[in-house]
């Protein structure tokens, strides 16, 4: 183009040695400048938050081993999450004896939905009419103790008609519905889990009141499966995105709003994940095989996994408050 060779850096004219002289120390200065505000926001992400990824989704599991509820806001209590009548695993199938019953022993458990509206708890199944219960029982009906692991919560019976719904749909042994109501008795993890605190309590939840893992940790494990599973395999109650996989295991302490999670572990993972959560058939072989082949826990820790591989991370509630669908999680850095 004509002319261009005026705009040439070459054909510029040689700057006076004072101006020279006043560009290089504003540089200087611009430079020292830029580093002091470098270090201190490196001070400012040492003694406080650091943003990991974003909330993606919330799960709600009513009744334990059933189908989740996904939510897009939820209270977050020292129990887990909760959105109205809707509380995680504050109903549980019993056996006779008062154990609380798994999708490991029944696994068409998962096919069981739910919905809560009205005050009552709404519960289909394939091949069955729509049963419902109430929120809040009689206090006539009998309170029962409830064992998983060997530490027991209590329920309150939810009578004749969820039982016999319940007996019916799994055509096996005669099983109980109950309810846990927030005076009763809590299971404490701590009992099976050395890791827990004896501070931690859950109602009929395996564990921690809170199980997350970030959708990163479930696309590495579905890269390496030859038939995709999905997250509700492993039962999670929050979904994270934008962190690499795996990176959930390093946050021991996380903000979301204003609710402040504690870790404890992570979640040895059980024969449960092999249930199809859309046919409730259980596999021979995977997810668990191959999370075996990578995932280790501490060996320190080995007397709390055994030989479950080590999948997502079980948090206490350190602080409670409400969270939603697009929160920044935060880890904090002590």
């Amino acid at each position: 183009m004509a002319g261009s060779a005026g705009f040439s850096p070459r054909a510029w004219p040689p700057l006076p040695q004072a101006r020279f002289a006043w560009l290089c120390a504003v540089a200087a200065v611009g430079a020292v400048a830029l580093g002091v505000a470098a270090a201190w926001r490196r001070r400012r992400t040492r003694g406080g938050l650091v943003q990991v990824g974003t909330v993606s989704e919330l799960l709600i599991y009513p009744v334990k081993s059933c189908q989740g509820v996904s939510v897009t806001r939820a209270e977050v209590t020292r129990l887990g999450l909760r959105l109205g009548d809707l509380s995680d695993r504050f109903w549980a199938v019993i056996k006779e004896d008062g154990r609380i019953l798994s999708a490991k022993q029944e696994p068409r458990l998962v096919l069981v939905s739910v919905t809560c509206e009205s005050g009552y708890l709404h519960l289909s199944a394939p091949g069955m009419k729509t049963v419902s219960i109430p929120v809040k029982l009689p206090a006539t009906n009998s309170i029962c103790s409830c064992r998983r692991f060997g530490t027991d919560a209590e329920g309150r019976d939810c009578g004749d008609e969820a039982a016999q719904w319940i007996t019916t749909f799994l055509n096996s042994a005669p099983y109980r519905l109950v309810h846990y109501e927030t005076d009763m008795k809590t299971r404490k993890p701590i009992a099976f889990l050395p890791l827990f605190k004896p501070t931690d309590e859950v109602a009929y939840a395996e564990a921690g009141a809170i199980l997350l893992i970030s959708e990163a940790s479930m696309e590495h494990l579905n890269a390496q499966l030859e038939k995709k599973i999905k997250i509700t395999n492993f039962r999670p109650n929050i979904v994270v995105t934008g962190c690499a996989p795996y990176e959930e295991d390093t946050w021991v302490q996380i903000l979301i709003g204003q609710v402040k999670l504690k870790g404890r572990m992570s979640c040895p993972r059980c024969i449960f994940t092999k249930v199809d959560p859309d046919s409730g058939i259980m596999d021979k072989k995977e997810p668990l095989k191959t999370l075996k082949s990578y995932r280790k826990c501490d060996p320190s820790e080995q007397h709390s996994f055994k030989n479950d591989p080590p999948f997502g991370w079980l948090y206490a509630v350190d602080r409670t408050g409400v969270i939603q669908v697009g929160d920044p999680v935060y880890k904090i850095i002590c």
